[in-house]
């Protein structure tokens, strides 16, 4: 037998209903009897008694939760929201985020314009090449829109482009 509301999927439930002396007797498939409200009690956790059930294990499991001693998230909150409560969150959930920015970024400590390192490491490593730093300023200039300081290093590197060729 097929659902009386939607008239394509079978009909699981049968619903009797006596409103005001008028009595109506519906068939329902799962879906439609859900939507409409006629969930079983005991069943799934769609019912009275599985909704309190739920309930009581989200309660539960808030307990459990780690949380940001500053701000007071929880790690399923900064995944769900895709942003960190505060600084101290990365401390916090360092180990669950490690694999994922490992991911986005291929590492998983900074290694950007001034990173920390050792005073060895540091000593250790070739100064960087003036033409070098000059792009990356003139990147940073044309990211700002310093159009004018762009042209500027623009002319710097050509000049000392031109240099290396000749030399």
């Amino acid at each position: 037998m097929l659902c009386d509301k939607c008239g394509k999927r079978t009909a699981t439930t049968h619903i009797h209903a006596n409103i005001g002396g008028t009595v109506r007797d519906m068939n329902l498939c799962a879906y439609c009897a859900s939507v409409m409200g006629y969930g079983s009690v005991f069943g799934g956790l769609g019912g009275l008694v599985g909704s309190l059930l739920e309930e009581q294990r989200v309660q539960e499991q808030k307990k459990d939760e780690k949380r940001c001693p500053c701000c007071g998230a929880s790690f399923a909150e900064v995944a769900a929201s895709g942003k960190m409560g505060c600084a101290a969150c990365y401390q916090v959930f360092a180990e669950q985020l490690a694999p994922t920015l490992h991911k986005m970024h291929g590492k998983t400590g900074h290694v950007g314009k001034n990173p920390t390192a050792p005073a060895s490491q540091a000593a250790a490593a070739p100064p960087p090449d003036r033409l070098e730093l000059l792009k990356q300023e003139l990147a940073a200039a044309v990211a700002d829109e310093a159009f004018e300081r762009a042209a500027e290093l623009r002319d710097q590197i050509k000049a000392m482009e031109g240099e290396k060729d000749h030399a």
